[in-house]
C-alpha cells in the first residue's frame, strides 16, 4: 500500500517545547508513523528553543500574508530522529519569552488567535493545491485548539483530509467574534452554529470538532467521558452528534527513553527479572531527597502538575497521616500556589519522611519512577496520562482513579485479576480523601507480601505501551478520513 503523506501540526514538541502530554505525543507518534514507512512531516512554530536546537535549519519557502491579520512567514527545514520538521518562522508572533501560550507573568498572549490562526492556516495550506512545497499532505493531523482551525480551512477551501485529536477538551481556544473570521481568512458563511461560531465567539476547538473529517482522543474511556456533560465542557452534544467519527486511541510511551534496563538517569539499571536492583534505586532516591533510609515502609512517588484536576488536594488532606501508615512520600511538581505551599509545609512537618521539590527535573522524574514503590495519580479526570505508563514500565504500581486513560491501563488488584495475571495497580473507590487513604492502606498491606508485590510489578512491566500499536490505529483513522473526504 502506498505511503500516506501526513502533516502532523502541533504547538509543542518535547523536549524543547513542552507544557503537557501533547509535547510528548508530538515527539513520539510521528516517529512511530515514520518507522511504519509513512511520509510524515511535523509542522511547529519556530520558537526560540527550536531555533537554538536546530541552528542548521534551512529556508524551504516564503509564505505571503494569507489573510488580513496573518503576516508573512517562512518555512524552515530541519530533521529530528530522521523525521522532517517544518518550522514556521514568524519572529513577530513566535520569538518570545514564556511558554508557547503564556507570557512570563503567566498571562495569555493577547494575540494568540493570530499566532495559532497562522499555524492552522499554514497547516491547511500544506494540504492544498496552493502548497508552497512540492510535497503535499494527504492528511493533516491537527492537535488541540491551537491547530484545530486547520480542518475548518480545509473544509471550506478544499484539500487534504483532516483528523483532529483532543488531548484535553477543557482548553477550547475561544476568542473575539465575527470580525475575527474575516481577519483570519475564513469565509463569512462559516459564522454559523454548524461552522466556527460558538456562543458568539470563534472557538478553534469547536470548529475542528464540527468540521474535521475524523476525530480522535487519547483513550477509549475519555472518548466516552467527553460525550457526557460532566466531562464534555459544553461540547458533549456536538461530540455525541459525531460519535461515529470519534475514536479513543491510547497514547504510547517512548520505550527507548523510558526503559529501566538502560536508563542513564538511574544509579542502578534493572529489569523485570532483576528487581533487586530496583530496591537500590529506592535507597539512592531516599538519600538524594533527604529521606530516612527506611526499608520497612513503602515510598510513594508523585511527578505531576499540582492542580485540582490532578487530585493532589486529596493527597494533601491525608498527608499528615502518611508517616503513620507507615509510608514515605517524594513529590516533584509545580502548579497551584496553594497546593505547592501545602506540600512544602507538609514536608517541613515531617522531615525525613516527606520530601518535596518544586519545579521540573527530567532526570529526577526518572529516578522517582524507579526508586518509588508505588506512584500516586488520584486525578479527577485524565484524558490519557503518561506517568502511569511510565510507572508500569518501571515496576512501580500506580494508584489511580478510574477515569480516562487511567481506567484503560491500570487494573485493580483482586483475586480475579491476580489469577488472570492482569492486576497491575490500585484503583480508588471514589473521589475523596477517605477513598485515597483506603487505597494507600491496601498498597501498604500488599507491599508487605514481597512475592505478591513482585507479581504485581511484573504484570505491569509486561504491558506493551509502545507507540507501535497507536501508530497502527492512527493509520486506520487516516484512511477512514480519506474515505470520508473523498
Amino acid at each position: 500500500m502506498k505511503a500516506l503523506a501526513i502533516l502532523f501540526a502541533t504547538s509543542e514538541m518535547a523536549p524543547g517545547v513542552k507544557t503537557g502530554g501533547l509535547g510528548d505525543v508530538a515527539a513520539a507518534l510521528p516517529v512511530a508513523l515514520h518507522q511504519a514507512r509513512q511520509d510524515v512531516r511535523v509542522l511547529i512554530p519556530a520558537y526560540p528553543a527550536l531555533k537554538k536546537t536546530f541552528p542548521e535549519a534551512t529556508l524551504l519557502a516564503e509564505i505571503p500574508p494569507l489573510a488580513p491579520a496573518l503576516p508573512a512567514a517562512r518555512l524552515l527545514s530541519a530533521h529530528a530522529a530522521g523525521l522532517p520538521l517544518l518550522l514556521l518562522d514568524c519572529p513577530a508572533l513566535y520569538e518570545r519569552p514564556g511558554n508557547p501560550y503564556l507570557d512570563p507573568l503567566g498571562n495569555d498572549w493577547p494575540d494568540n488567535p493570530i499566532r495559532f490562526g497562522l499555524l492552522s492556516r499554514v497547516a491547511a495550506l500544506l494540504g492544498q493545491e496552493q502548497s508552497p512545497l512540492a510535497w503535499r499532505a494527504d492528511v493533516v493531523h491537527a492537535n488541540d485548539w491551537q491547530t484545530a482551525l486547520a480542518p475548518a480551512f480545509l473544509h471550506y477551501g478544499g484539500g487534504a483530509a483532516s483528523v483532529l485529536t483532543v488531548h484535553n477538551i477543557a482548553f477550547q481556544g475561544c476568542f473575539g467574534g465575527e470580525p475575527l473570521v474575516t481577519a483570519l481568512g475564513l469565509p463569512d458563511f462559516s459564522w454559523r452554529f454548524d461552522g466556527v461560531e460558538y456562543h458568539g465567539q470563534l472557538s478553534f476547538l469547536k470548529a475542528g470538532l464540527q468540521l474535521a473529517s475524523q476525530l480522535s482522543t487519547v483513550s477509549p474511556t475519555y472518548a466516552r467521558e467527553i460525550q457526557d456533560e460532566h466531562f464534555g465542557y459544553a461540547l458533549a452534544p456536538l461530540l455525541r452528534h459525531r460519535r461515529d467519527d470519534l475514536r479513543g486511541i491510547l497514547n504510547g510511551i517512548d520505550a527507548t527513553t523510558w526503559n529501566p534496563a538502560n536508563d542513564p538517569a538511574l544509579v542502578h539499571p534493572y529489569a523485570a527479572n532483576r528487581l533487586a536492583a530496583k530496591r537500590r534505586n529506592k535507597i539512592a532516591l531516599q538519600n538524594e531527597m533527604g529521606l530516612t533510609e527506611a526499608s520497612d515502609r513503602p515510598l510513594f512517588g508523585v511527578v505531576s502538575r499540582l492542580t485540582h484536576q490532578k487530585g493532589h488536594d486529596l493527597l494533601l488532606a491525608i498527608g499528615d497521616g502518611l508517616p503513620h501508615l507507615p509510608a514515605q512520600l517524594v513529590l516533584l511538581g509545580s502548579g497551584d500556589q496553594q497546593i505547592e505551599a501545602g506540600f512544602l509545609a507538609l514536608a517541613r512537618r515531617h522531615p525525613g519522611q516527606i520530601a518535596v521539590k518544586l519545579g521540573f527535573d527530567e532526570a529526577l522524574a526518572h529516578r522517582i519512577e524507579a526508586g518509588a514503590d508505588a506512584f500516586l495519580m488520584p486525578s479527577r479526570f485524565e484524558p490519557c496520562g503518561l506517568n502511569q505508563l511510565y510507572s508500569l514500565r518501571y515496576g512501580t504500581p500506580p494508584v489511580v482513579r478510574a477515569t480516562g486513560g487511567l481506567a484503560d491501563t491500570v487494573i485493580d488488584i483482586s483475586e480475579e485479576t491476580l489469577a488472570a495475571r492482569t492486576a497491575n495497580g490500585f484503583v480508588l473507590a471514589d473521589e475523596s480523601p477517605h477513598a485515597l487513604w483506603l487505597a494507600l492502606e491496601r498498597v501498604c498491606a500488599t507491599w508487605q507480601d514481597k512475592k505478591l508485590w513482585q507479581r504485581l510489578q511484573q504484570n505491569g512491566m509486561r504491558r506493551d505501551s509502545s507507540w507501535a500499536q497507536a501508530a497502527g490505529a492512527y493509520l486506520a483513522l487516516y484512511h477512514d478520513a480519506l474515505a470520508r473526504r473523498h
